[in-house]
């Protein structure tokens, strides 16, 4: 009895499994993908293309409202190198301690064009300078 070859079936498997990881690589980055961009690159881009994003700027000190006993801020995020490029930003959640005016920050979330404003899902702070102080602390601890 002649022995019968599986080799179509292990082709055919193979390519089930290849394709099936494709799509869930493909699918995977093209929905957690975001875009890193400063104020004056999120304003170049064209509306449909400026959906989800990741910004950074330092929060204007003219336009920083902070509605007490409630969380979030509404405030002007500027670009960094060009002073002239603002956004405005709406953030509900938890503000950390260190967010105060001209402090740079890092917001995520959405562009809504029919209120022309950035809605922040999620704030984060920069500090460079406590982050120093505490290198400089651990360079003095190491000797």
């Amino acid at each position: 009895m002649a022995k019968k070859s599986n080799k179509g079936v292990y082709i055919v498997a193979m390519l089930l499994f290849l394709g099936g990881l494709g799509y869930l690589i493909v699918s995977g980055l093209s929905e957690d993908s975001t875009y890193f961009l400063n104020v004056s690159e999120a304003l170049a881009l064209e509306e449909g293309q400026f959906n989800k994003a990741r910004l950074f700027g330092k929060v204007s000190p003219r336009h920083l409202e902070r509605a007490p006993g409630s969380l979030g801020a509404d405030f002007d995020l500027v670009d960094k190198v060009d002073g002239v490029n603002v956004l405005r930003v709406s953030y509900r959640g938890a503000v950390p301690d260190t967010f105060k005016e001209n402090v740079e920050v890092i917001v995520e979330g959405r562009y809504d064009p029919a209120r022309n404003v950035f809605v922040a899902k999620s704030l984060v702070t920069k500090c460079p300078s406590k982050y120093r102080e505490q290198s400089e602390a651990m360079d003095r601890e190491k000797g």
